[in-house]
């Protein structure tokens, strides 16, 4: 699921502004500013119609979730659904069930921050996937595919922290319901947007939007594999600006962390002298991260 990015199909293909970098000019390692506004929603190459099913762990309410929606919808070749749990449960994993304590699965209908219809649940980010597969499409009509996020926050890395395995990738709800998805048959991209202040969520929006653009064809042919799910870590930069805007960086989850990073802190796009070989080593230091998260 992984791809590689070129420019001129950002260009043609998303209309994105880019307000620093700018399509005409080739990227490079330090003065790439960030992903932009979000454009047309994904609009421009293929148009052929997808379902998607868009989900997150934040909340059904939350902002990051609102900014993709809001651009997505601007496509009218998308067919977007959207069902998310009805708070935040961050750090669910892919649990699910009421054994899982995010809730009792009670379900209401209810809105985005935008005022996008939404089903809420309570309970965890996989639960409001299985419940959208189960209720809220034909059986013989999946999703095209899940998108997980915008999720307020980084999920990188596969690093043991104080003998627990899997921080921040394998604990994060928006990444397990993205796995969930594909464990179900459906593709699925999990999206992060690092911590800042401000959360950079237009820089993750035209991320997701390029990312759904490259896949779209093959998405509505069903020859995408889900026995993987792609995550995008997107920088807020708190120094600098981002050092490839939509030009993800194809790379491998942490196992390490030598720099000594604080995997739930900010992000230094300035910082010289590390190597960007995996997803935190890279995300912290500026640059977008697209890595593969097995599904199982």
């Amino acid at each position: 699921m992984i791809y590689d990015v070129r420019r001129s199909i950002v260009c043609l293909a998303l209309g994105l502004v880019l307000a620093v970098a700018g399509c005409g000019s080739s990227g490079d390692n330090g003065t790439g500013g960030t992903g932009g506004s979000a454009g047309t929603g994904g609009t421009g190459g293929s148009d052929v119609p997808l379902r998607i099913l868009v989900t997150n762990d934040d909340g059904f309410a939350a902002e990051g979730i609102n900014a993709i929606v809001e651009a997505l919808i601007a496509n009218p070749s998308n067919e977007i659904v959207v069902c998310a749990p009805d708070g935040n449960r961050s750090g669910s994993s892919d649990m699910t069930g009421p054994s899982a304590t995010c809730g009792n699965l009670e379900v209401r209908t209810d809105t985005t921050a935008s005022g996008y219809p939404a089903t809420a649940i309570d309970g965890c980010p996989a639960d409001a996937v299985n419940y959208a597969l189960d209720n809220l499409y034909p059986a013989n009509e999946p999703p095209d595919v899940v998108l997980s996020g915008i999720n307020d926050g980084q999920n990188v890395g596969n690093v043991t922290i104080n003998g627990q395995p899997g921080f921040l990738s394998q604990i994060s709800g928006t990444i397990g319901a993205a796995k969930t998805a594909a464990r179900r048959g459906v593709p699925a991209l999990a999206s992060s947007q690092g911590d800042g202040d401000p959360v950079d969520f237009p820089a993750g929006v035209a991320e997701v939007l390029l990312w759904l653009s490259e896949h779209r064809d093959a998405l509505a042919e069903g020859s995408v594999s889900t026995t993987s799910i792609d995550s995008l870590n997107i920088p807020s930069c708190d120094r600098g600006s981002i050092r490839n805007p939509l030009e993800p960086l194809e790379v491998p989850l942490a196992t390490e962390n030598p720099n000594d990073f604080t995997l739930s802190g900010l992000q230094d796009c300035e910082a010289v002298g590390i190597d960007p070989d995996t997803d935190v080593n890279a995300f912290f230091t500026g640059w977008v991260t697209l890595s593969e998260v097995p599904a199982n």
